[in-house]
């Protein structure tokens, strides 16, 4: 008997460590808490620092200049908040609406020779899972390859003629809940051209359009701690 009460009260002591113990969460405990945190940032932060005024971008990596080459962006008009339908082309509305997506925020950019616009969208997914998701899927599609964020022409500004139609590359850069979509194109009204075959237009282009999207996804997505509960019962 005396056997039997001494375990006894050594699992009784167990239990009660254990609940004092700081609560260990899970990994999808800790993505859907980490979701929550990032979730809020598009609707707290205002337009002006969700789009930063001036992005400092690394040059292209493909072609052979100074590696610590660091080229400029600077934004020259921001969209009034709307639908990803809306701020998308029909492939990739599409599956953004059926993902979740909230909400499009776009801004439109010009690199510092005002050479190259860049409109720039983050579509507002409900969770890092459901961007994911929406991301395969569009890798996936055929139609979504050729399609994303529509350009956002500014009035008064090198982004003045800058319409579907004169879209030259595009491409979108996956942080947490939100998929950051970026289109650029020549500025002022030249036509459309094909840079394929443009070693240095196509690696600059890009670079500017990864460089800005990667900037506000980094906004967007700052690094985040761990989740941790204080160690209280209950926590």
């Amino acid at each position: 008997m005396l056997i039997i009460g001494i375990v006894g009260l050594v699992v009784s002591l167990a239990g009660v460590t254990l609940q004092l113990l700081p609560r260990q969460f899970t990994a999808q405990q800790q993505r859907q808490i980490t979701d929550w945190e990032l979730g809020r940032v598009w609707r707290e932060l205002p337009a002006g620092r969700i789009f930063p005024g001036s992005v400092t971008y690394p040059g292209p990596r493909a072609l052979d200049d100074d590696p610590a080459l660091r080229l400029t962006a600077s934004r020259i008009g921001i969209a009034r908040q709307g639908s990803c339908a809306a701020g998308t082309d029909p492939a990739v509305g599409a599956v953004l609406t059926r993902d979740g997506c909230g909400a499009m925020l776009r801004a439109t950019y010009a690199d510092g020779t005002d050479s190259y616009v860049i409109t720039v969208g983050v579509a507002a997914m409900p969770g890092s899972a459901a961007a994911s998701a929406a991301a395969r899927e569009l890798a996936r599609s055929k139609s979504a390859t050729v399609t994303g964020v529509r350009a956002l022409s500014v009035k008064g500004t090198p982004a003045a003629d800058f319409t579907g139609g004169r879209r030259q590359l595009w491409g979108r850069v996956l942080a947490g809940p939100y998929l950051v979509f970026y289109t650029i194109g020549y500025a002022g009204s030249r036509p459309h051209v094909t840079v394929a075959d443009d070693r240095y237009a196509l690696a600059e282009m890009t670079a500017a359009g990864q460089g800005v999207a990667q900037k506000v996804g980094s906004v967007l997505h700052p690094p985040v701690p761990p989740p941790r509960c204080p160690g209280v019962p209950g926590c």
